[in-house]
């Protein structure tokens, strides 16, 4: 797959997830098979750009791969503004967000709510690729409920325009997360346009990535919240999409391994204090991916320096 000047190289992304696909996440994602991290989304006001969030969010020394950069806004021009703030950092994709379903950032008319609203779309579209000289992607979902299914017009909105990649989530605004995501919508868009098309949505395990990509006619899938904690998953997929159908069983010393290392970058990148209760939301999570009795976690999340929770992940290998 081809992004602007860029190859892709490889069928697997890691999907930008706020709050969860910062630097750390996505050293290991892109360490274990992903062909492309994309950040957290970042809000396109850049002067709002120094709290200590976004700080983090704009901080790409060290990035993994491609430096590719999600924003979400509802103004165009503020949109340019990011863009180019943005490739003045040194971002080398920059993402728009359409697709998040949060109240607070369609409150602002923002994110999936711009779905009902394809005039200001094409605006922003439009505004974005002029404003820099770098590919512009974009991620969106399938329409705002089921009687305003918008996916196809956008996707032959947003090829006009000069978008490089578009990225499908198979669920309306309306439905969040819930139930289960559909790629029909997909196929659909694939016949009406030829820009790279990438599946997302409730893609969990090597086989449904590549029937989906076989039924759809996407060039990538990208892999989200089944890839918290799990980035075995990722791995796993590459593998098989590359012609590798043997199921590697992943031992417990090489998973708290990699929860070390993780634990580890996060303390480097955030600082102790943050870092330690960022630690405790992705152990969460590698718990839940290993199937790992959550009851034993209970220690864990009253331990208040790095040390402590290093010494805990260290007893566990034992």
């Amino acid at each position: 797959m081809r992004i602007g000047d860029y190859d892709i190289h490889g069928q697997v992304l890691f999907a930008p997830m706020a709050g969860v696909s910062d630097r750390p996440c996505r050293q290991i994602s892109v360490q274990y098979g992903a062909a492309l991290a994309t950040s957290e989304m970042l809000i396109s006001d850049t002067k709002l750009w120094n709290s200590a969030k976004s700080r983090t969010r704009l901080d790409f020394r060290q990035n993994p791969g491609l430096i590719s950069v999600q924003i979400a806004g509802a103004d165009p021009s503020q949109m340019a503004d990011a863009a180019r703030a943005l490739a003045e950092r040194g971002a080398q994709i920059i993402d728009i967000n359409l697709g998040c379903p949060a109240k607070k950032v369609c409150g602002a008319a923002s994110g999936s709510a711009l779905l009902k609203d394809l005039s200001r779309v094409r605006t922003i579209l439009r505004s974005v690729v002029a404003a820099v000289p770098l590919p512009v992607t974009l991620k969106t979902r399938t329409g705002w409920d089921a009687d305003h299914l918008t996916a196809v017009d956008l996707a032959q909105m947003a090829q006009a325009e000069g978008i490089q990649a578009l990225a499908l989530h198979g669920r309306t605004r309306a439905q969040h997360f819930k139930g289960q995501a559909e790629h029909d919508t997909l196929k659909r868009v694939r016949d009406a346009v030829d820009m790279p098309l990438i599946a997302n949505g409730d893609i969990r395990n090597a086989a449904q990535a590549k029937h989906i990509l076989s039924d759809s006619g996407a060039d990538a899938v990208m892999i989200g919240r089944a890839a918290q904690g799990n980035p075995w998953l990722i791995e796993q997929v590459h593998r098989y999409l590359s012609g590798d159908h043997e199921d590697r069983q992943i031992p417990a010393t090489e998973r708290l391994s990699v929860i070390q290392s993780h634990l580890q970058s996060l303390y480097h990148f955030y600082g102790e204090w943050m870092g330690v209760r960022f630690a405790r939301k992705h152990l969460n999570w590698y718990w839940q991916a290993a199937g790992w009795p959550r009851e034993s976690l209970g220690g864990f999340y009253q331990l208040e320096t790095p040390e402590l929770q290093l010494a805990w992940i260290q007893e566990q290998a034992a």
